[in-house]
Parts: C-alpha cells; sequence; structure tokens
C-alpha cells in the first residue's frame, strides 16, 4: 500500500535534484518542505521500476521501433477505466504535452488569431500561445462558495471575436481540481462549434478523479455538436513519468492527425526514447492497482486539509488531481507577502495561485500525492505560522 511501507518516500536522489529548484524559487533551507511539484513525491509503480531496470539492464539503448502495444494498452487503459472506446479515433505520440500544444496552435491558428485560456490555469498555456505569435483570449473560471465553474457566457463573447479560433481546455483542470462534468463540457462544445473554434484539450490528468466524480472524455461529447477538437494524454502524470515517457495525440480527425504527424516528421519530435516505451507499457498493464492507491491516498490526504488547516485557510474541493487549490484570501496578505511568509514562517514550497494567473492571487498550490505525514506536518507549520502572528 502507499500509505505506509519502507519505500513510499521520495527517493533521495529526487530530494537532491527539487533543492536546486527550492533555492531559486523559494530561498532554500534544509528545512524546507517541498510540496510544488505537480508529481508524486512517491516511490512510484513496482512494475514500471521493474520494467526500466530490466530495460537498462540489457545494455543497448540504440533506435527501437514504437510497438503498436504504446497505442493499444492505452486504449485498453482508457476502456477499462473510463469506458472510453477507441472506434474510429486517431492516435498519434508526442514527446511532451506542450508539444502537442504548440503544434497544434500552429497547426490549426494563423498568427494573430486569439487563443482562449481559463485561469487560473497550468502555467505554460499562456506562453505556448504567445511563442507562437498568437494573442491570449482570457475567459476566466469563475469561483464562489462551492468552487470553480466555466463562464459560459464569458465564452460566448470571446469565441464570437472571428479572430478567436482556439481554445485550449483543461480537463480535469490545474490547479483549481475541477472535473468537468459532461453537461459542462457540451456545453462549451456547443458554443466553440458555433462559432468554428478549435478545442484542444488538456487531459492528462484524466486517471486522478476521486470518488464519486467521474472523467468524462471532450472527444465522447464533441462529436455531437460537431466542434473540431484534439485531446492530450498519456501516462505522465497518472505515473509520475514526466521525464521518461511520451504523450498522445487523439482526435476524430485524420486531417487533424495527419497535420501533427507531417510537423513531427519535419522536425523529428517523435524519435523514440526505449526507456519511455518500456515504462508506458509496463504503465498501463500493471499499474492499475498502483493508481488505484494513489487515488485512496489522495483523497486521505485531501481530507485531512479539509478538516485540519487552520482558520481561516480552506481547501477547496478536490474533486481531480492530486494537487491541492488552498484558500488563502483572507489573511489579508498581498501577493508577495503571502508567498514570503509561506516560505519564511511556515517554511513550505509551495506553488504560489499567481503563477496560473492573475486570478490565482491569495491562493496556492499543494502537491498531495505524498506520505500522509508530510501533509500533517504542513498542517502543523501553518498551524505555527498563524500562531506566531502571520495572520
Amino acid at each position: 500500500m502507499l500509505k505506509s511501507g519502507p519505500n513510499i518516500a521520495l527517493p533521495s536522489t529526487a530530494q537532491a535534484v527539487d533543492a536546486a529548484s527550492l533555492g531559486r524559487h523559494f530561498g532554500g533551507g534544509d528545512d524546507l518542505l517541498s510540496l510544488w511539484i505537480a508529481e508524486p513525491y512517491l516511490a512510484l509503480a513496482p512494475p514500471v521500476v521493474s520494467a526500466l531496470q530490466d530495460r537498462a539492464g540489457l545494455g543497448w539503448y540504440g533506435h527501437e521501433t514504437r510497438p503498436e502495444s504504446l497505442a493499444n494498452g492505452f486504449w485498453a487503459w482508457m476502456q477499462a477505466r473510463h469506458g472510453w472506446d477507441r472506434g474510429e479515433l486517431h492516435t498519434v505520440v508526442s514527446p511532451s504535452v506542450g508539444t502537442s500544444i504548440g503544434v497544434l496552435i500552429d497547426q490549426v491558428t494563423e498568427p494573430g488569431d486569439g487563443v482562449i485560456i481559463q485561469p487560473p490555469v497550468f502555467t505554460d498555456f499562456k506562453p505556448l500561445v504567445t511563442s507562437n505569435e498568437r494573442r491570449v483570449v482570457r475567459n476566466p473560471l469563475v469561483v464562489g462558495d462551492d468552487g470553480y465553474g466555466f463562464d459560459l457566457d464569458g465564452l460566448e463573447v470571446a469565441a464570437a471575436d472571428p479572430s478567436a479560433t482556439a481554445l485550449i481546455l483543461c480537463n480535469p483542470h490545474n490547479p483549481v481540481g475541477r472535473v468537468w462534468t459532461a453537461g459542462e463540457l457540451a456545453l462549451v462544445a456547443e458554443i466553440c462549434a458555433r462559432h468554428d473554434v478549435f478545442v484542444i484539450a488538456d487531459e492528462i490528468h484524466a486517471d486522478l478523479v476521486l470518488e464519486p466524480h467521474s472523467f468524462t472524455p471532450f472527444g465522447t461529447v464533441a462529436t455531437p455538436s460537431g466542434v473540431r477538437w484534439a485531446a492530450l494524454h498519456g501516462p505522465i502524470k497518472t505515473f509520475g513519468l514526466a521525464g521518461v515517457c511520451d504523450t498522445l495525440v487523439i482526435s476524430d480527425g485524420d486531417d487533424v492527425v495527419g497535420g501533427f504527424e507531417s510537423t513531427s516528421s519535419r522536425f523529428h519530435l517523435t524519435r523514440n526514447n526505449v526507456f519511455g516505451l518500456a515504462a508506458a507499457d509496463a504503465a498501463y498493464i500493471r499499474g492499475s492497482e498502483w493508481v488505484d492507491e494513489l487515488l485512496d491516498l489522495t483523497a486521505t490526504n485531501a481530507a485531512l486539509l479539509r478538516d485540519q488547516l487552520p482558520d481561516p485557510m480552506r481547501l477547496v474541493e478536490l474533486q481531480g488531481t492530486y494537487l491541492a487549490w488552498l484558500d488563502f484570501r483572507d489573511l489579508g496578505m498581498d501577493v508577495p507577502e503571502l508567498a514570503a511568509w509561506l516560505a519564511e514562517s511556515a517554511r513550505l514550497a509551495l506553488s504560489p495561485g499567481h503563477w496560473f494567473g492573475r486570478e490565482g492571487a491569495g491562493f496556492t498550490r499543494m502537491t498531495v500525492a505524498v506520505p500522509t505525514q508530510q501533509i500533517e506536518d504542513a498542517i502543523a507549520r501553518l498551524d505555527q505560522a498563524v500562531a506566531g502572528g502571520g495572520s
């Protein structure tokens, strides 16, 4: 089980790698508790680790033909866990989610076009738009006592502008932890279809959904609306393999996948990593039990934060991902003050909310895919910091 046992903690080598980032972003220090990177701070799935060790033991690391089992294993996984059938959908490999978004923006929009994002949202979306010489169109989420939702009226207005030609959708949403319902996604699809806005659905956290919620692939609601779309998937967040594995681009349009393959070929974006092939195969075939335990641990840690965070802090309901979105607005601190207080008084390295857009000011993101003792430690540090007069 992930909740106990000698191998739960993050390996010491990974802690050393993180230490360099801690110094740059948070001032460093041996007693700083790092919970900011969107990865599991855990020993990873034994079948995956074993597969990587076995592959390394072969002693030959040259070019290897990508087997059909990569896509087949993914689709068997999606069918078993989410009821999503491959059907006539097209699948192509991409090195990363960022690569996929960048290529798709280049492929389906023109320089100067508007690309809609819904902040607070994953930090890389905005630079991917601007580096492609496109224009960021902001359609912020709305937040209330019950959490976050889409601003559908605002999306209608943004999408109606003829120069806005694409939307980057985060499903489930990083960092706010929303798992969008089929009904919500269908409304987004209808708006985008009505205005001919291409939807790029980042669904890399699809497997990380907490009960009683369930993941709805955007592709399942896209077809009835007629919207053009592509979805991004892969094992990298589910299994903590962002430094090893490729990702996947999925669409119902042969022109979308064909265009992506053409660009990939032109820039040699799909050269194989033999370790990534071994890891992905093992993850999708033998990793289900580990993921179930990860979800149990995430739910346990989220409940601990919900029940024990000191006033006036609160956890925004966590429906999906292993990234807790914490509301510190009632502390009454501005952005620099809150960041300094967390690092210097609480000795916590958390992702400041403003990294995800100005709508994130007053919030912070905490990775909860960690041993429960670390969440208890984080709560104790916040308790002590508040008691020390931080509020």
